[in-house]
This record gives structure tokens, C-alpha cells and sequence, in this order.
């Protein structure tokens, strides 16, 4: 912690000898610092333009401290932590909750669409990064500074619960993915899926005990990669195989008109959830200077080459199974049982590097926090900390995950809720506040634009969430043993935040 400190406090005593003066003195003239893509930004940090005249704002001065290592890590590490989120098991999903309600047409101009809109709100999240002539290594830091102390605690609050949603349901898909392993060889409903969510979160916990943050996954980045790459090539060969030999497929866009406005809202949702984390500050922490150069190297990365498996994938299960596809690929195809066991089980342990990554801000704060800041990462006594403090929230994601069988449509509720408005109103209205008075008024427009239209997206997806908690309480009950995911399932307001009807389905057509 003591070499962190340091680290940090060397790169912002360079970041401030490289600044601007003061706002009080010539920096009114120096405009062009304050204009998007103009001069170095890495080197001459961004100072909040439009608020430096506003002194009503309550900026929040938090202290920099982390229990973390950050300022270390390569771009292309970065980039691969960004992927890695990507290619999570949820893409074997993406098939039936986005190309199923939009068909050929919406679903890919949707998918490309989404890229190019997720891509530009995070690099405008990215160029804030150093606002203030300071990094700004969370998410509630950068708020709180632009807007002030009751933001930073709003901020705070959205984007902790929308973690939260985002590891339980992580867990939920790592035990589904466990007992579809059993249900291969034995169909006896001895193993329940809340005992696969358990065994989930026992797994999860011990990943998390013996990686103390998030620079520290390094190899296991590249082991996430080579899992992703196994479920994903296996699922897209078998459903190759099935639709070459399958006869002609249906993509008709099914349910009756009711039903398409909701899915259609659905498949926006998750069209937006499959490329964004809602902690683009807390992974950006971690990149070497020039933070913002080398932070867009790694968005190029994402969207880029990073993004390919899931385009491969999503089109491939549509393509072979129409509409009939299921909500879970992995369901859809027919092939050796060996074959899908090494799909599932590389699923799972994807699953569990994933929810490290979604994590880490929690740990982070815990860490800093409650932690004793001596010793390196593996002295005894933090690493009985971590068991402690660690295994202690992942058992309430556990308990939460097994208990309610359903949680995805809280997940839309609270990704409605979070997501939308942490990825793309606040990206672009910070952007406005930042460098407002030196954007012509196409750009201001352009901004409000987005700010509005995401702001009215996500009051939609939150009544569609709340339809879907209504129709589906009346369901499920508590501890459910959800026996098999039916090819209907998960076409209602997906994985906003993340998705757990990935793999539960609206309808399951067996509850123990």
C-alpha cells in the first residue's frame, strides 16, 4: 500500500507540474485544452472548464488511498480485462434475448449500433479521467468532484447495487452451468440448483481469497481467454453442424404485438448490458500513464477484436435455430455429451474469473477501508482478512442467488436503474458540465440528445421490469430448483445490469 501511495503521489506531482494555471489566472484563455481531442490530455490533465467560475458546487476532496495497485498495468492487460467481461458466458445467451425479438435486421444493425454507442460514452468517461489535474480512481470520485457531495453518494449507491446484481448473477449462471454437467450423465433431481449455487460461491470465494486485486489476474486473464474460447468455438461448430443439417428455420419474430413491445425493450436492454461494466473508472485506475491514450487503445481493443467472439457466437445460434433458439445456446446444441461437458465446465470457471473483475470495486473499498494497510498481500493477516471479509459478502451473493430464483427481474429493475444512467446519461452530462462552454451547440445537442433519450430508455425498461416481477412472482417460490430452461425462456427485459434469465428463463417448465 506504502509503494502505491507513492507511486500515485510521483505521477500527480508530474500531472500537476504539466497543468494549466489556475482558472483565476490565464486559464480562460488556454480554451483549447478544454475542447474534445484537443492538445495532450494526458499530459496537461482536463480542469473542469464550465465549473471552475461555479462556486456553489460542493466538490467532495476524496483522498486518492487504495489498498490497491494501480497505475501498473499494460494497456493491452486492460483490454483483455474489458474482454474477458465481454465474452462472459452470458454471450450463449445473446442469440435468443436479442437476435430472436429484433430478427436479422434489428438484431445485427442493433448489435453494431450498440458498439459504436457504448464505445464513444466510454471514451468520453475515459477523458474525465484526470479532471482537476488529479486521477480519479472511482466512479463516486469523479461524480462527486464535478457534481459535488450528494452525487457522489447517489453515484455510490447505483453503482454498488448494480455490482452486487452483476456477481449474483454471475454465481446463479456458474451453478447453472454445473447442473446442466449433472443433468448430462443423471436426471435424478438429487443435485438441486441451489446446491450448484452454492458450490458456485464456495469456488468464487477462493478465487477471490488468493487474488488480492484486480492487477493481479494477470495469467488468469489469459486462462478467462482460452475458457471463453472453448464454450464459444463448441457451441458455434455444434450449432453449425445442427443447421446445415436441420431443415428450414423460422426467424419470424414470435409473440403477439403486446409481447414484441416488451421483448423488443428486452433485447435493447441486453444489447446494452453485453458491452458495457458500469466501472470503466475503477478498471481504468489500474492502466500505466498516459491513462487516457492508453485507455483508448484498450477500448479499441474491446470493440474490436475483443468483440468478434460474440458476434461469431450470437449470429451462429440464430442462424442455426430461428427462432426456436434457446436462452442458453448450450441447450440448443446436439453433440457429444463430453463436448458439452467441456462447454459447461469452462463456462463455469469463466464465470468465476468474471465475477473477480465485477467485484473488485466492492473489495477495493472493503480493503482500503477496514484493512490494516501493512504487510505485502499475502501476510497472514490480510489474507485472513480477505477470507473474512470477502467470503462474507460473497455468502450474502450466494444466499441471495439460491434463494430467489427469479433475481433477473430484479436485475432489470436495478440494471434500469444503474446502468443506463451510470454508462450513458452521467457520461455524457459530466462531459457537458467539463467542457460545456467549448462545444459548438451540434455537440451540445448531441449530448443532450443522448442524455435524454438514455434517461427516458431506462424509465421504459424499469416499468417492463416491474411487469415482468408481477408476472413472475406468482411463479416461482423460494429455493426453486429450476429443472430445465425452456426455449421460450429469457425473451422478456433480459440482463440489464446483468442477467440471470440467461439461464433461469421466464418460463422454466419444471420447478422443483
Amino acid at each position: 500500500m506504502d509503494a502505491t501511495k507513492r507511486q500515485q503521489q510521483q505521477h500527480d506531482e508530474e500531472a500537476l507540474s504539466n497543468s494549466s494555471p489556475p482558472a483565476s489566472s490565464s486559464w480562460a484563455s488556454t480554451s483549447s485544452s478544454c475542447l474534445p481531442g484537443s492538445g495532450d490530455t494526458d499530459r496537461a490533465p482536463l480542469l473542469p472548464c464550465k465549473m471552475a467560475d461555479d462556486e456553489k458546487v460542493d466538490r467532495v476532496d476524496v483522498s486518492d488511498d487504495t489498498a490497491h495497485q494501480i497505475s501498473v498495468d499494460p494497456w493491452y492487460q486492460v483490454g483483455f480485462v474489458l474482454t474477458t467481461g465481454v465474452n462472459s458466458a452470458y454471450v450463449l445467451g445473446y442469440s435468443g434475448s436479442i437476435m430472436v425479438p429484433l430478427g436479422w435486421i434489428g438484431g445485427t444493425c442493433g448489435l453494431i449500433l450498440a458498439a459504436a454507442i457504448s464505445m464513444y460514452a466510454n471514451a468520453l468517461l475515459g477523458r474525465l479521467h484526470e479532471v482537476g489535474g488529479k486521477r480519479h480512481i472511482r466512479y463516486r470520485d469523479l461524480a462527486g468532484h464535478i457534481y459535488g457531495r450528494k452525487m457522489y453518494a447517489l453515484t455510490w449507491a447505483l453503482q454498488y447495487i448494480n455490482l452486487f446484481m452483476i456477481n449474483t448473477g454471475f454465481i446463479i449462471l456458474a451453478g447453472q452451468a454445473l447442473k446442466a454437467i449433472y443433468v448430462l450423465f443423471r436426471d435424478d433431481g438429487l443435485l438441486k440448483l441451489p446446491y450448484c449455487i452454492a458450490l458456485s460461491g464456495f469456488v468464487c470465494a477462493l478465487f477471490a481469497f488468493g487474488i488480492p486485486y484486480l492487477s493481479a489476474l494477470r495469467i488468469w486473464l489469459g486462462f478467462s481467454t482460452v475458457f471463453s474460447l472453448i464454450y464459444i468455438v463448441i457451441a458455434f461448430v455444434l450449432s453449425l453442424r445442427d443447421g446445415i443439417t436441420a431443415p428450414a428455420k423460422d426467424y419470424s419474430i414470435p409473440g403477439s404485438e403486446s409481447t414484441r413491445v416488451f421483448t423488443t425493450i428486452g433485447a435493447v436492454a441486453n444489447l446494452v448490458f453485453a458491452y458495457n461494466t458500469g466501472m470503466l473508472p475503477e478498471i481504468q485506475a489500474t492502466i500505466r500513464p498516459p491513462v487516457v491514450k492508453n485507455m483508448e487503445k484498450a477500448l479499441w481493443f474491446q470493440f474490436t477484436v475483443g468483440s468478434l467472439p460474440l458476434y461469431a457466437v450470437t449470429f451462429m445460434g440464430y442462424w442455426a435455430y430461428g427462432s426456436s433458439t434457446s436462452s442458453y445456446l448450450l441447450n440448443s446444441v446436439h453433440g457429444p455429451a463430453w463436448i458439452k461437458v467441456v462447454a459447461n465446465l469452462s463456462a463455469f470457471l469463466q464465470t468465476v474469473i468474471a465475477l473477480h473483475i465485477f467485484a473488485s470495486p466492492m473489495y477495493e473499498y472493503l480493503d482500503t477501508r477496514f484493512g490494516s494497510g501493512h504487510g505485502g498481500p499475502f501476510a497472514i493477516h490480510n489474507v485472513v482478512f480477505r477470507v473474512g471479509v470477502r467470503g462474507g459478502y460473497l455468502t450474502v451473493n450466494t444466499l441471495v442467488a439460491a434463494m430467489l430464483p427469479f433475481l433477473g427481474d430484479f436485475m432489470s429493475l436495478t440494471g434500469a436503474l444503474s446502468t443506463f444512467p451510470l454508462t450513458f446519461v452521467l457520461a455524457n452530462h459530466m462531459y457537458l458540465m467539463v467542457k460545456g462552454p467549448k462545444l459548438s451547440a451540434f455537440q451540445k445537442g448531441w449530448h443532450w440528445l443522448n442524455v435524454v433519450g438514455f434517461s427516458l430508455l431506462s424509465v421504459t425498461a424499469a416499468a417492463a421490469a416491474l411487469r415482468l416481477i408481477i408476472l413472475d412472482s406468482s411463479t416461482y417460490h423460494l429455493f426453486a430448483d429450476i429443472k430445465a430452461i425452456s426455449p421460450s425462456g429469457a425473451l422478456g427485459v433480459g440482463f440489464l445490469a446483468s442477467t440471470a434469465l440467461l439461464c433461469l428463463g421466464r418460463r422454466s417448465d419444471a420447478l422443483g
